[in-house]
């Protein structure tokens, strides 16, 4: 049997890294009190949001490079859009280096992220940045409330 591939490792980490640019951007767009205050309909704050991806996207690349199964730990002690913005730049270099740890005939294999969800390596992947573009669109929300625009969804670059 024979596959055609349709995206490549290193297209796949280009898309997931064009995600992580317009998060990013995201983040930037809400002013400070807003972002860690403003939620609609019992939603947690946006800032809340990203602590979550924080605490799943490098965290879970590692568990699965290290083959271990820690839990996570959404209470990151963050506690303003500077240390978030931060955060997220110094995972961004780590999220590289881990996902480029992974060799292609892995990504099929069964990993317990976190102890708790066991799927094939792609599909916790695909997880990560699902949940990403699910959180942003909250924070798109948000910044719409507060007559903010946010950035173009499709300008990932």
């Amino acid at each position: 049997m024979s596959t055609t591939v349709i995206l490549t490792k290193a297209e796949f980490l280009e898309h997931w890294l064009g995600h992580r640019s317009l998060t990013r951007r995201t983040i930037e767009k809400f002013p400070d009190n807003e972002l860690f205050s403003f939620s609609i309909g019992g939603m947690r704050t946006f800032a809340d949001l990203i602590k979550e991806l924080l605490s799943i996207a490098e965290p879970g690349l590692r568990g699965i490079v290290q083959q271990t199964e820690e839990p996570y730990n959404h209470d990151i002690a963050l506690n303003n859009k500077a240390e978030l913005l931060a955060r997220w730049d110094e995972d961004t270099p780590k999220i590289i280096d881990l996902f480029n740890q992974i060799p292609e005939d892995d990504f099929h294999k069964d990993y317990n992220l976190f102890g708790e969800y066991k799927f094939p390596i792609y599909s916790n992947i695909l997880y990560f940045v699902d949940n990403e573009i699910h959180h942003r669109a909250q924070g798109f929300v948000y910044l719409r409330a507060l007559g903010i625009e946010p950035p173009f969804f499709w300008d990932r670059g």
